[in-house]
């Protein structure tokens, strides 16, 4: 079994972190690897802590505050409040294109790169600002193709069940 590439492990991790958020409808991931290839912060979208129950994680509602929107903190400004290195010249693995917001905290802190699996709101206008922001500063994006094999754990067994041929499964 050959082990997998620093980005598909990087990304797989944001995949990770983003089945920690308790969001029904969206759960994003990030992930920031430092220029030496280690793990320096991950997070996920949630709402602020101590916020846990007190908010609604409906998309709709009667106003903007009857809404996720406000009160839940995105998995990219999440992963740099959690950094416990510098993420100075460093790439942050999304699993969604970063929106205007976390575009503004990815050039303060540093990052040099941003690779994202899905840009499902290109056409928003926070996405557009987000591209805008990043081409101002310097800042590369790239869209995240892997032609690596589905990655999946067996927790019970600790084997990786895609290096398995089929007939042995």
């Amino acid at each position: 079994m050959n082990p997998i590439s620093k980005p598909n492990y990087f990304m797989s991790l944001a995949f990770l972190s983003a089945r920690r958020s308790k969001d029904p409808s969206t759960q994003v991931g990030a992930c920031i690897a430092n220029p030496k290839g280690r793990v320096v912060g991950m997070g996920y979208n949630g709402f602020v802590n101590g916020c846990k129950t007190d908010f609604s994680w409906e998309r709709e509602g009667d106003g903007w505050a009857d809404t996720k929107y406000p009160f839940v903190v995105h998995a990219e400004i999440n992963a740099v409040l959690n950094a416990t290195g510098p993420t100075e010249g460093s790439t942050i693995y999304c699993t969604l294109y970063p929106c205007n917001i976390c575009a503004q905290v990815i050039v303060q802190a540093g990052i040099k790169e941003v690779v994202y699996f899905s840009d499902k709101y290109h056409d928003a206008d926070f996405t557009k600002q987000a591209r805008l922001i990043f081409r101002k500063a310097g800042i590369g994006t790239r869209d995240y193709n892997s032609l690596a094999p589905i990655i999946n754990i067996e927790f019970s067994t600790g084997v990786d069940l895609t290096a398995i041929r089929p007939q042995e499964r």
